[in-house]
């Protein structure tokens, strides 16, 4: 399927969602991080709201530059 031009791939809107998720994802688990809890759960030692939020970072900056409205590359 070819896209039509004046339409926005879903893809696009797909990496935002990720970037955003990654951002709110980090910066609570950065503040955990640095903050922590009276009662900290058992493996809170691993941090690993830290790695999924820098993960869910990568990947959605990676959808929304490779699919931003007038990019040529489509999959």
């Amino acid at each position: 399927m070819h896209g039509h031009k004046g339409m926005i791939s879903i893809w696009f809107f797909i990496g935002v969602l990720l970037l955003a998720y990654g951002v709110i994802i980090l910066g609570a688990s950065t503040y955990y991080a640095v903050n922590p809890p009276e009662h900290p759960l058992v493996l809170a030692n691993l941090h690993a709201g830290v790695y999924w939020g820098a993960l869910l970072m990568l990947l959605g900056g990676i959808y929304t530059i490779k699919f931003r409205p007038g990019s040529a590359t489509r999959l």
